[in-house]
């Protein structure tokens, strides 16, 4: 019934938090709360008295765990920041003498995913003295917890709490814009887009005829303004540069009577910092007619893009070695076959060792071995060479417009690369088992990894050989 219970549970042995309570009470604390807060180390010192004994298999699936070793020693992905603060509501409830303890909560699964969850504790029946057996079953209530955070957002919108509002707001009168539009169309102008490539001028003064009735705080502090009457009086720093294009766009738009409009735009703060911002523009309901109350909000997403940009990378890179991936390899290889330059040099390399590290050492000593050759790598060659993980220990450089001789001169950079390395690092030794090929007229690059790989392993037998021969392996 514990391993198929729909729910997570935990077989637990509070008994160490149960010493540690004794100890701080000998020592003339009563008030726990207060205790933990002063130093969020004390509620550390709690948590990793919590011996995890038994979980069921709802609770390797929802965390993500293979088996109850890879869940304990991971504990520290899964009970973050935010876990430990609502701790404290647990451990005083203890404290206090209740024998079942609960509350709400934030985990985290192996793959970092957030999860919302409604924590509840016992200490069973007998255990009462020691505590050494406490069930805690946890139910996931992200999906609860996410609507009611994405209504509360809503709400606190509808509210209209303007000045108080997390995203820049606007508020804006745009009745001289719209008075513009109307007497071009009365010209007969039906093309506006061609109009502003002919006349740029009417979108300046479009511009300049917007009147702003009002910002809130969140703006103030998003373009480093003291105060409104300041940054309304420098609003031409502002709005420069990009913004003069994104602004005739949006003219575009309301000329096709579209009044609720989303984009993303490029403001400058008064520091001369550059943001990209997602900008929501919107008539309010009820002035349609004239355009003279517009919203205007602006939400900072500097830090997405960003993001993006690093996501761009690791659509390219592996995040271990920092080296290419295999998609990269792919494209490149394929870019080669199409545009040179030529001759071609392939490199094909196996990290020798790594399936015996991550047999008897562990996962961490295999990675840091792989780490380790990315770092050789790396360092061996430069653009437009380029190094690759294709493989979970298998990598490949791509050398084009490189000969034969050149390419074996990268390989001695390699040879001389794993040296120095080897002496940087204790421990294992790095290793790898390469195999060169170089293009030759009319040969398609797929022949020529085929002919690396095969070289590469005639190295690798002779490695596992030479091995064996010295009683090693």
């Amino acid at each position: 019934m514990f391993d198929l219970a729909p729910v997570s549970l935990w077989l637990e042995d509070y008994s160490g938090v149960k010493q540690l309570f004794d100890e701080w009470r000998a020592a003339g604390i009563s008030s726990l709360r207060e205790h933990l807060k002063a130093d969020p180390e004390r509620v550390r010192a709690c948590s990793s008295r919590i011996r995890v004994i038994k979980v069921n298999r709802k609770t390797l699936n929802l965390f993500e765990a293979e088996d109850i070793g890879h869940l304990v020693e991971n504990l520290d992905k899964i009970f973050r920041a935010d876990m430990l603060r609502t701790h404290i509501d647990e451990l005083v409830q203890l404290w206090e003498g209740k024998p079942d303890f609960g509350g709400n909560t934030v985990n985290y699964s192996l793959s970092g995913k957030r999860l919302d969850i409604q924590l509840k504790g016992t200490i069973l029946p007998g255990h009462e003295e020691r505590w050494d057996r406490v069930l805690v079953a946890i139910e996931d209530v992200t999906e609860r917890e996410t609507a009611r955070r994405d209504l509360s957002v809503s709400e606190a919108y509808a509210r209209g709490l303007f000045e108080h509002s997390p995203v820049s707001l606007w508020v804006e009168d745009f009745s001289a814009v719209k008075q513009l539009l109307e007497d071009v169309r009365r010209q007969g102008i039906s093309d506006f887009r061609t109009f502003t490539d002919v006349h740029p001028e009417f979108v300046s003064r479009c511009m300049s005829e917007i009147r702003v009735i009002d910002v809130n705080r969140h703006t103030l502090e998003l373009f480093a303004a003291p105060d409104k009457k300041t940054l309304l009086g420098n609003l031409a720093d502002v709005l420069r540069d990009e913004m003069r294009e994104s602004f005739r766009e949006q003219l575009i738009d309301l000329w096709n009577d579209k009044i609720f409009q989303q984009r993303e735009v490029v403001n400058y703060s008064l520091a001369g910092d550059e943001l990209h911002l997602h900008l929501q523009f919107s008539v309010l309901p009820g002035y349609e007619h004239d355009w003279s109350l517009v919203q205007v909000a602006l939400t900072d997403i500097t830090a997405r893009k960003r993001a993006e940009a690093y996501l761009e990378y690791l659509g390219k890179h592996d995040v271990l070695t920092k080296l290419y991936n295999r998609s990269f390899y792919v494209d490149e290889l394929n870019r080669l076959e199409r545009k040179g330059p030529l001759p071609v040099t392939v490199i094909i390399i196996d990290l020798n060792g790594l399936k015996m590290a991550n047999d008897q050492l562990g996962h961490a000593a295999g990675d840091a071995l792989l780490r380790r050759a990315g770092e050789v790598l790396s360092k061996a060659v430069d653009k437009p060479r380029c190094a690759a993980r294709i493989g979970g220990d298998e990598f490949a450089l791509l050398l084009p417009g490189t000969d034969e001789r050149d390419g074996k001169l990268v390989l001695e950079s390699i040879e001389n690369l794993l040296e120095v390395n080897n002496q940087f690092y204790t421990g294992l030794p790095l290793s790898f088992s390469m195999g060169l090929a170089t293009s030759e007229p009319g040969e398609r690059l797929e022949a020529i990894v085929r002919r690396a790989d095969l070289l590469m392993y005639e190295a690798k037998r002779a490695y596992y050989a030479a091995l064996k021969e010295n009683g090693v392996a």
